[in-house]
């Protein structure tokens, strides 16, 4: 797209507003960080142009805290008081099951992840947020918890204007594939390569 400006014009019947303004699925992936930062970046864009932003983490502990989740509730709170941005809502879809899986068994962990999904295909159906921020959701599709082609086959047909990013490593090809925006996160250098751990402020 150089200069912003596509290079192709598809012949699909839609006037140039029409195009621009569909709603768009998106993927981050890649071995690198990067892919949650980069959606919140588009949840924070969204809200300043008055979006109905709905965030939904997966894998993380309902117990790791994170400081976009901070910030946006903030920003949730001064909507609420102002009318400045648009809503928000954060949710983290399980308890215990993160990185670790510490707590439960992998029946349990799999039966939180499809009650969260059940939960966003309810609100996507009722069209209720704007932009859905799907957080480290590629995991529990990896895993098998989710089935990948009921997951396209749902955000393909959703209804309304409703956008949707979905971040983790090791995207399904087939959800590669329905997405309109794909961007893979490449490794070059981490400070972790060197033995450095994550920083406040950095990583969390």
């Amino acid at each position: 797209m150089p200069k912003g400006q596509p290079e192709v014009v598809p012949q699909d019947g839609l006037t140039t507003r029409q195009r621009r303004n569909r709603p768009l699925l998106m993927v981050h992936t890649g071995e690198m960080k990067g892919k949650s930062t980069a959606a919140f970046g588009m949840a924070l864009r969204g809200w300043n142009q008055g979006w109905n932003i709905g965030v939904f983490q997966f894998v993380k502990s309902a117990k790791w805290k994170v400081g976009e989740e901070s910030a946006f509730k903030a920003l949730g709170q001064l909507h609420e008081a102002t009318g400045q941005g648009g809503p928000v809502e954060w949710h983290k879809m399980g308890e215990g099951w993160s990185w670790s899986r510490k707590a439960g068994t992998e029946e349990d962990h799999a039966a939180d992840a499809v009650e969260g999904w059940r939960e966003i295909q309810r609100r996507i159906a009722a069209e209720t947020h704007d932009l859905y921020v799907l957080d480290e959701f590629t995991y529990p599709m990896k895993w098998g918890w989710i089935d990948v082609d009921e997951v396209v086959e749902t955000l393909v047909n959703r209804p309304g204007h409703q956008y949707v990013v979905i971040t983790g490593r090791n995207a399904d090809q087939r959800l590669i594939d329905a997405a309109d925006l794909v961007t893979e996160m490449t490794k070059v250098k981490h400070p972790m390569d060197a033995g450095q751990k994550g920083q406040r402020g950095i990583e969390w």
